[in-house]
């Protein structure tokens, strides 16, 4: 089924430290037929840490830029591929957690890229706690010891003072008292790892958008060929059922190539498929 695509049988490279080839390769290959290899001699760590040693200097996207150039750089394959997650509050809900994941693949020979940007489901959590107190509820919250913790003084002026990739329950206390000695506040943080080999919820997600930008890879431009034809923006305005009025419902989802730049309209709703008037800004204003 690959054997028609321009990059079966070529060599992609991945820059990670935290086994993120393991879930993307087979992906890769069952899918495209890239055989995809990690470029070990890259250090990731200096395009930024989540614990905040390194702060990253670019958006999610020009991170996984410089990471896919990495790679390439790195090892002389043709197509790199660059990995970057972000974690933290949700927007829309503060006190809900929230992440997002991105993987781009960069197309050296044709100065190509194509990515895959989404909202993932994350167990990102921290607590503030004092040696003393019961950490039990949070551990078993986040999935601990199978996601790994990070602890650090909850107030230092030190951001290398941390410990990563705690999964042992008698170290996890021992360094909570240890954190706790070095903040003026007497506490320590206790975090999620969200280095990808050590959070499998992560790891689970990066799976999930590896096989959506490997699908988006997989579609070529009917015009030009290009790998990675695919929706770019919708068209909104769907009819309301009542007084035919344009709503913000999406009735339509264009398709384009970066490439030549062709579109098409797909996955237009039939005249017959109305909206609810719920949704309609003169039913319900």
């Amino acid at each position: 089924m690959t054997s028609g695509h321009p990059y079966c049988g070529s060599s992609a490279s991945i820059a990670t430290m935290h086994g993120k080839e393991i879930v993307m390769a087979p992906i890769l290959y069952h899918w495209l037929g890239v055989h995809l290899v990690c470029a070990e001699q890259v250090n990731t760590d200096v395009f930024g840490t989540f614990t905040g040693e390194i702060p990253r200097t670019g958006t999610m996207l020009e991170t996984a830029r410089k990471k896919a150039q990495a790679a390439i750089d790195a090892t002389g394959c043709p197509i790199g591929l660059g990995s970057e997650g972000s974690f933290g509050p949700d927007p829309d809900v503060p006190f809900l957690a929230s992440g997002s994941e991105i993987i781009l693949l960069y197309d050296a020979y044709r100065d190509h890229e194509i990515y895959i940007h989404r909202k993932t489901k994350t167990n990102f959590d921290h607590i503030a706690i004092h040696p003393d107190q019961d950490l039990t509820r949070f551990l078993l919250r986040i999935g601990f010891p199978v996601h790994a913790v990070i602890i650090r003084p909850e107030a230092c002026n030190e951001p290398r003072d941390v410990i990563k990739g705690l999964r042992d329950p008698d170290a996890v206390r021992a360094q909570i008292k240890i954190m706790a000695a070095r903040s003026a506040t007497g506490r320590a943080i206790v975090q999620t790892d969200m280095r990808a080999h050590l959070n499998p919820t992560r790891m689970k997600s990066i799976g999930s958008i590896a096989r959506r930008l490997a699908l988006r890879v997989r579609r070529l431009c009917p015009c030009c060929g290009l790998p990675g034809f695919g929706p770019v923006d919708v068209v909104r305005g769907l009819a309301c059922a009542d007084c035919a009025t344009p709503t913000s419902l999406i009735k339509a989802v264009i398709y384009s190539c970066r490439g030549c730049s062709h579109r098409l309209v797909r996955h237009e709703r039939p005249m017959t498929h109305l909206a609810d008037p719920r949704y309609c800004p003169n039913c319900n204003p």
